[in-house]
């Protein structure tokens, strides 16, 4: 039995399909499906039925899974221990962020990350919250961003900063003569909101929700985009809410339609998450010191009270 042996195990276990498994593990399928086969006929049991199709993990396959991911999980680790000792900053490391999050976070962060620890070898990658999650958990990348909290007992979560929602409107809207917008003001069928998938979308019902309706009839429409939102409210087909780094690069037409909040501000709360074994925490402390250190500056909310919607469903 050897370590490839088993990541080939788990690649068809996740995969369930011995060509896809071998694509993803760099083999050929031959090589794949002769290795998963050594391994049954020295271990004396059938792994995978492969009658069914997709394959299945038979009842003690589903065990001798997990104990694989044990078995590899804690064996990739044995470099990141050495290199901890050492306080080496460098190679790979793959990190997940949330569509909501990619194109306004990068600019900020990653050319200065580069150049102060080009030994890293950055490997990002544009995923949902649940891709991160899911991704996390097999190993499969080392940490992500995304907005917490996530209630997840295997993940730990690092806050990097709180980013104030702010309203957009179209001229026509009922909120537009309001210089300033109370959460009162709100109403959940008035608002365009991201697709099922994007926790941009959990952050808003969540504020909303603590929140009386006031418009019962509206209809709701869902986007894929963020900017496809804005497009849409400036047709008058409703309002959006925008976090605040997505308002910087407006053109300033549309930063007239913009209509930040009084009093106590909602805002998204933005993470580091990580596995909670996760042993590579030289680099996410190096990845988390670069980003507070440029995007505190870049969001102006230090005079006014911000709570996150999801924490205040919780309170």
């Amino acid at each position: 039995m050897t370590i490839s042996q088993l990541k080939y195990l788990l690649a068809v276990a996740e995969y369930k399909n011995f060509t896809l498994a071998a694509e993803k593990s760099y083999v050929t399928q031959p090589t794949l499906s002769m290795q998963i086969q050594k391994l049954e006929e020295e271990l004396g049991v059938k792994i995978f039925n492969r009658k069914k199709k997709p394959i299945e993990v038979t009842p003690i396959g589903q065990k001798i899974v997990e104990q694989a991911k044990l078995i590899v999980s804690e064996s990739n680790r044995i470099v990141d221990i050495v290199d901890q000792q050492k306080g080496f900053i460098g190679g790979d490391f793959k990190l997940g962020i949330i569509p909501t999050i990619i194109p306004t976070l990068l600019p900020y962060f990653l050319k200065t990350y580069l150049k102060k620890y080009p030994k890293v070898n950055l490997i990002i990658e544009e995923l949902t919250t649940e891709e991160i999650i899911k991704k996390l958990i097999n190993g499969h990348i080392d940490a992500g961003i995304a907005a917490t909290p996530l209630e997840n007992s295997n993940i730990t979560e690092k806050v990097l900063y709180y980013e104030p929602f702010v309203g957009f409107v179209s001229k026509s809207h009922r909120l537009f003569k309001k210089e300033f917008l109370y959460e009162e003001d709100l109403d959940i069928n008035d608002i365009l909101l991201l697709e099922d998938g994007h926790c941009f979308k959990d952050n808003i019902i969540n504020l909303c929700n603590s929140i009386k309706s006031v418009n019962k009839q509206h209809f709701q429409l869902e986007s894929g985009s963020i900017e496809t939102l804005i497009k849409l409210s400036k047709e008058a087909l409703g309002m959006t809410l925008l976090p605040y780094l997505h308002t910087l690069d407006l053109n300033e037409g549309d930063k007239k339609l913009l209509k930040p909040f009084t009093g106590t501000v909602p805002a998204r709360e933005v993470s580091l998450i990580y596995h909670k074994s996760q042993l590579k925490l030289q680099l996410i402390d190096s990845l988390k010191s670069t980003i507070d250190s440029l995007i505190r500056g870049a969001i102006a909310f230090h005079d006014v009270k911000i709570i996150s919607p999801i924490q205040k469903k919780r309170s």
